[in-house]
């Protein structure tokens, strides 16, 4: 087994249609105005950029984003992610009740020197700092949406 390996999955539910959810995580530029971990996005163009993101660990990650899929009908974003991580992640958006479900799919390998010399006996406390940072991405996501 790579210890520097991950596959995360997380379930939002939102109080808006899947169309408007779909739009807020379409601008990745605006992820820091509602997602505290993600601290800065920076667009190189159309399709690619770089995020910086820090949750409640002492270390900030930066991946660069590329677009990979984008099907406004099946409500799907997906970009592939190089730098401190490598892999993919991917959100998908469906109609639940008179909100939306997204789910976001990570599966990466961290490439970032620190984290994989702490592969093993970091691996639970990495996989804790994601779900807060997810938490917070959900919470943050839904006060803006109820907000508008």
């Amino acid at each position: 087994m790579d210890w520097s390996h991950y596959r995360f999955v997380s379930t939002w539910d939102l109080p808006a249609p899947p169309a408007v959810v779909y739009a807020h995580l379409e601008r990745v530029e605006h992820y820091p105005r509602w997602w505290p971990q993600v601290r800065e996005v920076t667009s190189a163009d159309e399709s690619s950029g770089t995020a910086r993101i820090r949750s409640l660990l002492p270390y900030t990650l930066v991946v660069t984003l590329r677009a990979r899929r984008r099907d406004v009908p099946g409500g799907v974003l997906e970009v592939s992610l190089t730098g401190d991580l490598d892999g993919w992640a991917r959100w998908t958006v469906e109609p639940d009740g008179a909100g939306s479900r997204a789910t976001y799919e990570q599966e990466v390998v961290v490439r970032r020197g620190l984290m994989r010399v702490l592969a093993v006996p970091g691996r639970p406390v990495f996989r804790a700092n994601h779900a807060l940072m997810m938490r917070a991405g959900r919470r943050g996501l839904a006060a803006r949406l109820e907000a508008v």
